[in-house]
């Protein structure tokens, strides 16, 4: 999973404020657009030079507006700027949005280039549905107990450039921004309140410990031992910038956040609405219909995703019996059973001596950690044989702070940067051992990692041939449905892969078991997501589901319906796009026949950036007709 607040700007110009790293910045300040960030790649070619200008302007007031997200683009020139989370600046996002599509319905389609059509209609679209967004006010929503400020901001320290004196000192400032930051936060939530916009309460449990965290007794008394402090720990006495760092912290940020818990405990989390449905929320259906649109890429229906998925789901359990009837623990069983149980029997004690037994979980992080980085040192030396376009841009495996990591996933993908000398980085969460399978390491590497997410998202950043802008633009089901597909690579890796009767990186039947339950954990989500905001399913119902057809643990399904019940949609998009490239191959390698190339299939997937699915068919089922008219 990609971290949600880079994905969160797929709707920049209304989303921004959903993204906590904001604060109030002049209506009439504008970027210098003499930066070499604000400048187009694209501008030296036969480009249309008035849409080169409209992606330059888009660019620069993105990048203007989101600071944070610019800064984590390589974007240094707001480093010491948040974006402005008022009404005011939503406002100011929203006309821009207006303006926008104005300027982009002015150039005719006819006319122009494949390239300028392509990212005249990725732009178009991306405003339009921004504009579609605006009628729904995500700013009044803008924290769950996954995401917000209380999760996000305590972390800033850990993905920004702190490497010199003048990054230091603009960190301090934006410091000195975030009480500002949080009480816009409470302003909207307030707003959200008044017009019963509101999320399910199941959404905001843990926010109010989260924020209780941070303000802690000993961060009160200290400020110096707060995570925010972290870049000044080394510093010498009475270094200006850790005197403002410590004052900041203890005289703004943490009264801040005690404010935010006392908001939310006494005034926002009662008011929240008892129902989990997003049908049942202020114009909920337009919402959630809306909500699919956007993460899935698709037309479809919640009643025809839910069937997808119920297909799904028993497609995949077929092949997790089969899993099972090879592994050891079969074996053994086959002795002691007078008759073989029947197939939900044989799962469920199956899954139960997974969940139980202490062979498939670490006890000490640091092994944890150590064994992440084995696997995924095995899979580089995998990488050439399935793809000729690699990454130059590294990445490393690091812990998940434990601050809120109670109520995150096993691991997040966080991009880099070159331009910024910003790492990328597979985070693993280190909390709750006994609820972080081995048996699932191999998958989640390969999903959160090379070759899922970093793979794809650096080539997307190094592509010379696109507009930066793209950057900009982000595609749940092209980037979930990719590292989804991904994990079964892993089958066509190792010294034993399937074309040859083996099972690749799962070699044994529990990390063979593991992948599938990666697999049939994404297919329940369409059916659960689907069932519970638009056919009433009762949370119990979804937690069931998946604790009957999945070796998910317990707490890892307790957090994950708990996003899907904050997160509308989103979770839609990892099995459809993976479906979809599953669908492209097997047609490709219909067509081509001995012809088939898969570095080069991964090639035209990947080298055109990030597309909606129906973009990325049509470019897939171009390169067929190409490729077998050349015989």
């Amino acid at each position: 999973m990609k971290y949600p607040a880079a994905i969160g700007a797929i709707v920049l110009l209304t989303s921004l404020a959903d993204t906590p790293l904001v604060r109030a910045q002049p209506v009439g300040e504008a970027p210098d657009k003499t930066s070499a960030h604000s400048v187009s790649k694209a501008s030296s070619r036969a480009r249309n030079p008035r849409l080169v200008a409209i992606f330059d302007d888009y660019l620069a007031f993105t990048r203007h507006e989101a600071p944070v997200w610019a800064t984590l683009q390589g974007d240094l020139r707001f480093n010491d700027k948040l974006t402005d989370a008022s009404p005011q600046g939503v406002q100011r996002r929203r006309d821009a949005t207006r303006d926008f599509i104005a300027r982009l319905e002015a150039i005719p389609e006819g006319g122009l280039g494949e390239a300028d059509r392509t990212d005249r209609a990725l732009l178009l679209g991306q405003l339009r549905l921004s504009e579609r967004w605006a009628a729904f006010y995500p700013e009044q929503s803008p924290m769950t107990s996954r995401a917000g400020p209380q999760f996000e901001l305590p972390q800033l320290p850990d993905r920004v450039p702190l490497g010199t004196p003048k990054q230091r000192a603009d960190y301090v400032v934006r410091l000195e921004g975030m009480a500002t930051l949080i009480d816009q936060h409470i302003q909207q939530m307030r707003f959200g309140m008044n017009a019963g916009r509101v999320p399910p309460r199941v959404s905001m449990e843990g926010a109010v410990e989260q924020c209780r965290q941070i303000a802690s007794p000993e961060s009160l008394a200290d400020p110096t031992r707060s995570p925010f402090y972290k870049p000044f720990r080394e510093s010498s006495a009475g270094d200006p910038l850790a005197t403002r760092a410590r004052n900041a912290i203890g005289d703004e940020i943490l009264p801040a956040f005690e404010r935010l818990a006392g908001f939310l405990e006494r005034e926002y989390i009662p008011a929240c609405r008892d129902s989990i449905a997003a049908i049942d929320a202020r114009d909920g259906e337009a919402m959630y219909a809306l909500a699919l649109r956007q993460h899935t890429t698709t037309d479809l229906t919640p009643d025809q995703i839910h069937e997808i998925g119920v297909r799904e789901v028993a497609r995949i359990r077929a092949e997790m019996i089969d899993v099972i009837r090879r592994s050891d623990w079969y074996a053994e069983k086959t002795g002691e059973w007078a008759g073989e149980p029947d197939e939900q029997t044989l799962f469920s004690e199956f899954v139960a001596f997974l969940r139980s037994n202490p062979q498939f979980y670490h006890t000490d992080p640091a092994a944890l950690l150590q064994e992440y980085r084995a696997i995924a040192k095995r899979i580089d030396g995998e990488l050439a044989r399935l793809f000729r376009l690699l990454p130059m841009a590294p990445y490393g495996i690091r812990p998940l702070p434990l601050l809120g990591s109670e109520h995150a996933p096993n691991g997040y993908y966080y991009q880099g940067s070159l331009d910024a000398g910003l790492p990328a980085n597979f985070v693993v969460n280190i909390s709750a051992l006994d609820q972080r399978p081995r048996y699932e390491m191999i998958a989640l590497a390969l999903h959160e990692g090379m070759p899922g997410h970093h793979l794809q998202i650096a080539l997307a950043q190094e592509l010379d041939d696109q507009h930066p802008f793209r950057s900009e633009i982000h595609f749940t089901a092209f980037q979930e449905g990719w590292a989804l597909y991904c994990e079964r690579l892993g089958l066509e890796m190792g010294e034993d892969p399937l074309s040859a009767g083996g099972r690749g990186l799962y070699e044994n039947a529990y990390d063979d078991f593991g992948r599938l339950t990666y697999e049939m954990w994404r297919a329940c989500r369409l059916v659960v997501d689907t069932g519970m905001h638009a056919k009433g399913w009762a949370r119990d119902r979804s937690v069931q589901l998946m604790r009957d057809n999945t070796a998910l643990s317990f707490a890892n399904i307790d957090s994950e319906i708990n996003r899907y019940i904050g997160w509308p949609g989103q979770a839609c998009g990892y099995k459809l796009g993976e479906l979809k490239i599953r669908e492209w191959r097997a047609a490709a390698e219909d067509a081509l026949g001995e012809a088939f190339d898969i570095r080069a299939f991964h090639e035209v997937l990947l080298s055109g950036g990030e597309l909606p699915l129906d973009l990325l068919e049509e470019r897939v089922m171009g390169w067929i007709d190409t490729k077998r008219s050349a015989g």
